[in-house]
């Protein structure tokens, strides 16, 4: 059975492919140059995370408690 804090590390995970659809949704159907800029910095931090849960998952594996 999986670990909580690594089921919750692929929750983020998959949050952050969630995020990167809703703006590329959200730039196909933007009416405004404002509604770029959101979509952008949603597209932003999802990268962000992405980095930093990767980076995470790797430090679980690296130290024997991923699974």
């Amino acid at each position: 059975m999986s670990q909580p804090y690594n089921d919750n590390l692929r929750r983020v995970r998959r949050l952050t492919n969630e995020m990167l659809a809703l703006a590329d949704d959200g730039d196909r159907s933007r009416n405004d140059p404002s509604c770029g800029i959101l979509y952008g910095i949603l597209r932003d931090q999802a990268y962000r995370l992405r980095e930093l849960v990767d980076h995470e998952c790797e430090n679980h594996r690296d130290g024997n408690k991923w699974d």
